[in-house]
């Protein structure tokens, strides 16, 4: 079918034929221009003067001579002017950073208004004061007094006085905010683009020297739809004086048809402005042709651009016509799962693809850089401390050129000192990238010109590596171009604004920026946002997002002005949207030969999980021949996979064995534990070794709050333990806790026990916990006073003989105990314990029984700290003592002695266990070193804080 912009094009050039270079077309959009230039080529097939191609916006902003003020410029004129009024009225002025939402919902209702030419004195007016629009508005139909009633009803409802009063009195400041605002504005030789549309409006005949440009030619309107009340006006004043041309591309399918919104529009520009289409007299393309309409509903967000390679097959080898095939994304976050679907070849041959609808900055590497430069810079003026992950992240950066060695360098130091927090002056110690990287912002001003430094210079570097990627150098350029532009309107504006909120601005303005991907406009697949469709035509149409709440929208913004009054005065509201979603969608349709919808059927935060209203529409009455495609992704769990590492004949698994028998390395209780919990845990940790990275957090971990109670004691005690220990002692030395904790926790957290420090936060939580258990821990002890300490964190060492393969083999055990004890003549070995231990054990058998639910992990620790300690020193009936401090203090579970059925691990009981221990002990090292396997327990609880679940298929 002959493209709309094809018909234009004939038309026009036998209409003006050599005077075609008088004439000026309009616009929604500049994408249609270079598809029209085409077709005026292909047409008259000689060089011939263009004629002037021009946006709406563009067009009218030609009638003055004032320049167009940007939103930033925009925003610092209101909010002086806002401040100015609240010290009119004695009330507090607004900081900028709490004005600014209030700043863009305001602005945009202004634009709103001018453009459609509402008297916003009068209807700001209306929102204050209901007696006032019972008084002026006695004209109204019952139906609009209805809708100012209903709003009224329900603001007045309530109990929130305080904010309505606040309303009302904002409602009243506006009139004058508006007009003082206009008023500044052109003061300094701006208008604003809704205030062009206003004066343009007024009286387009005032403005003789703009139109007698093109008195030779005409003005040509091509393919607009809705209007607002400035752009009617305007149409109609041109119209009437004979200058303006207008093409709208309609069908009676939905022109003629009152019930169809899709034609909601042009039957007003038609109808009731009087506008007269050039394509009046057209036939019904949605009636007369044949249209083939594939739905495909698909499982997931990304599914949608998955399923392109299915619908788009046969276009990848033959995409080179002009208006072949499009991609239109209705959900604009479907462009990176698009791009990354879309091959580059296919069967050899290289496949044209171009992107109109651009590459977002900030889902670039580019911005990713500036996103760390703006926290960090947050973080210095705060602090003059840059947060550790805000440091890796600058580091492990791919724009930031460092080599793989000075990071590690620079990570490992952080990493070893534990620091969550990096000092200022030591980044820029580092010279270079750093230290212009992190050169503190002194002054508003120098956000944009240090930001500006730091992209110049990775800028340089990049282009001297010849590492530079075509888009990125395309978004160096934009990024910079944005940037300056904002040091422009900046630098009269942020003398006085806090540098926090100077950073938001720019964060804000850079995250808006896109840029185009290379490509031809003209030619290949096209891969385009639904606005950007307007004017033109495809034989190939794939709409992806096609949801509702996508399209139609959902909600029409942000606006102080309630949906009621917009009714009153004829402002944009909700069912607009549906109707230009569907004018959009049937235009598309008219001329398109094969249609594909695609639509995302599972519900989350971002989508309903319904198809498109529209496509429901098109299914009810359209007579079209659809087809439905469902894709059904089958979810599959891996079959579970009983994971087993053979031993035998491994040779370098027996040799990392070989190191325990050989004593050239020792064996922990920790070690023996979590063989005993889960023995390929221990292969993973003992003999692959495979570790955990460490990591710097805020959060201190359980096992750190375990060290740091240990490090304590260990200060309590060490000048104690000279003579015996009394209550009058502890008390004593108890004074001194605070500062023993904080000494523990500089020592365990940062390597640097004396470290001076303020503590805040989640810090000041773990000091508190940490002294709740060691004051548990003293007064237990103060319970068994008198005693001796002969040791306080001593490493022992003993060996374990058991048989392996017919001999008899050895290894060596080593730990730290917390501390031995003597208490009327009995050794006791002290375990401290801040996690959830237990007491009470089963038996000793099932303290080994890696596929039982019964193991206690600090029994058998101390058990074997009991029997190291026995062999090192010489000892015997030595006593395992277990302080768990969450539950020492329980009438039920408290104490210190481990229990079994209510007897007492002590005395003779103990003796008779000690040989039981270690038969069974040398059992297990009998299976670890000569069982064919290491493999998983059977109890899932036995590995349920296992790092390497995901190792061994659990």
């Amino acid at each position: 079918m002959k493209p709309f912009l094809q018909e234009v094009a004939e038309d026009l050039v036998f209409k003006f034929g050599n005077q075609l270079e008088n004439c000026a077309i309009v616009f929604n959009n500049k994408r249609p221009s270079a598809y029209l230039q085409k077709h005026f080529a292909d047409i008259i097939g000689k060089p011939f003067f263009s004629p002037s191609f021009f946006t709406i916006q563009e067009f009218f902003a030609c009638s003055t001579s004032y320049k167009i003020a940007d939103f930033y410029l925009q925003f610092f004129t209101l909010h002086k002017i806002y401040n100015q009024l609240l010290v009119e009225e004695n009330l507090e002025t607004i900081s900028s950073h709490k004005f600014f939402p209030l700043a863009k919902i305001i602005l945009s209702d202004f634009n709103q208004i001018d453009a459609d030419l509402v008297d916003a004195e009068k209807l700001y007016r209306d929102l204050e004061d209901i007696s006032v629009i019972n008084k002026e508005f006695d004209y109204l139909s019952a139906e609009q007094y209805q809708f100012l009633a209903q709003f009224w009803t329900s603001y007045s409802e309530g109990k929130h006085k305080k904010q309505q009063e606040l309303f009302i009195k904002m409602w009243r400041r506006m009139p004058k905010l508006y007009q003082k605002f206009h008023a500044e504005l052109k003061k300094q030789g701006y208008l604003t683009n809704g205030s062009v549309y206003r004066h343009l409006a007024d009286d387009i005949t005032n403005h003789q020297e703009f139109i007698s440009n093109f008195d030779k030619g005409k003005i040509v309107f091509v393919g607009f739809n809705a209007l607002s009340s400035a752009e009617a006006k305007i149409f109609a004043q041109l119209q009437e004086a004979e200058k303006a041309l207008f093409y709208f591309d309609a069908d009676s399918y939905y022109l003629d048809d009152i019930s169809q919104e899709a034609g909601l529009f042009l039957r007003k520009n038609l109808n009731q402005i009087g506008l007269k289409n050039v394509f009046a007299k057209q036939e019904s393309l949605m009636k007369t042709e044949s249209h083939y309409v594939n739905v495909f509903k698909v499982q997931g967000q990304s599914a949608q651009a998955k399923i392109l390679n299915t619908i788009l097959e046969e276009d990848y080898t033959n995409a080179e016509s002009v208006g072949k095939t499009v991609v239109v994304l209705a959900d604009e976050s479907l462009l990176i799962p698009t791009l990354q679907t879309i091959p580059t070849s296919f069967n050899g041959s290289a496949i044209d693809l171009n992107v109109t609808m651009g590459f977002a900055l900030s889902t670039s590497s580019i911005f990713g850089l500036v996103d760390v430069w703006l926290t960090s810079q947050l973080e210095i003026l705060q602090a003059d401390k840059v947060m550790y992950k805000n440091v890796e992240a600058f580091l492990t950066h791919p724009l930031s050129g460092l080599s793989q060695k000075m990071r590690d360098k620079i990570l490992t130091a952080l990493l070893q000192e534990n620091k969550v927090e990096v000092d200022h002056k030591r980044l820029l110690r580092q010279s270079g990238l750093f230290e212009v990287f992190y050169k503190k912002i002194e002054e508003p001003q120098a956000v944009v010109t240090n930001l500006l430094e730091v992209l110049d210079f990775v800028l340089t570097r990049l282009s001297n590596a010849k590492t530079l990627k075509k888009i990125d150098a395309e978004l160096f350029v934009k990024t910079i171009q944005e940037l300056n532009r904002l040091h422009d309107t900046f630098s009269n504006h942020i003398g006085k604004e806090e540098i926090p909120f100077v950073i938001y601005l720019v964060q804000k303005s850079l995250q808006a920026i896109a840029v185009p991907l290379s490509g031809d406009p003209l030619n290949g697949i096209q891969v385009m946002g639904l606005l950007e469709t307007r004017n033109l035509n495809f034989d190939k149409v794939v709409i992806l997002g096609f949801n509702e709440g996508i399209i139609p929208k959902s909600s029409i913004g942000n606006s102080f002005i309630p949906d009621s009054i917009r009714r009153v005065y004829g402002l944009p509201v909700l069912e607009n949207l549906d109707a230009i979603s569907s004018y959009m969608v049937y235009r598309l349709m008219q001329r398109a030969k094969n249609i594909n919808f695609v639509y995302n059927s599972l519900t989350d935060e971002n989508t309903s999980g319904e198809a498109s209203r529209i496509l429901k529409q098109l299914e009810y009455e359209s007579g079209f021949n659809f087809t439905y495609n469902e894709l059904n992704l089958d979810v599959k769990t891996e079959q579970f996979r009983d994971v087993q590492i053979e031993k035998t004949g491994n040779e370098f698994i027996q040799s990392k064995l070989k190191r325990y028998l050989d004593k050239t390395k020792s064996l922990s209780p920790s070690a023996i534990t979590q063989y005993i919990s889960n023995p390929i845990d221990f292969f993973f940790n003992y003999i692959a070794e495979i570790k955990e990275p460490k990591e710097i957090s805020a959060v201190v971990e359980a096992n750190e709050i375990g060290s740091i109670l240990h490090k304590v004691m260990e200060y309590f005690y060490a000048d104690l333990r000279k003579a015996e220990i009394t209550k009058d002692k502890i008390e004593e030395q108890r004074k001194k806790v605070p500062q023993l904790i904080q000494k523990a926790f500089n020592a365990v957290m940062f390597k640097h026990p004396d470290l001076v420090m303020e503590y805040k936060g989640m810090q000041k939580v773990i000091l508190a916990i940490v002294d709740a258990y060691v004051n548990i821990i003293l007064n237990q002890d103060i319970s068994q006073t008198p005693f001796n300490i002969i040791s306080l964190e001593q490493k022992i060492e003993a060996e374990i003989s058991f048989p392996l393969n017919g001999k008899e083999e050895s290894i060596k055990i080593f730990g730290y105990i917390d501390r031995v004890d003597v208490k009327d003549g009995v050794t006791k070995i002290i375990d401290y314990k801040s996690g959830s231990d237990k007491l009470a054990f089963a038996s000793i058998d099932e303290l080994f029984n890696s596929d039982g639910k019964h193991i206690n992990k600090a029994l058998i620790q101390t058990l074997l700290y009991t029997y190291a300690y026995e062999q090192f020193a010489g000892k015997t009936c030595v006593e395992p003592n277990l302080y768990i401090v969450k539950t020492m203090n329980d009438p039920t579970y408290g104490g210190v002695w481990f229990k079994s059925n209510r007897q007492v691990l002590r005395g003779d009981f103990l003796e008779e266990i000690k040989p039981l221990f270690l038969n069974k002990l040398k059992e297990k090292l009998t299976e670890l070193f000569g069982a064919p396997y290491f493999k998983a327990s059977e109890i899932p609880d036995n590995y349920k804080y296992s790092i390497y679940k995901t190792l061994f298929g659990k």
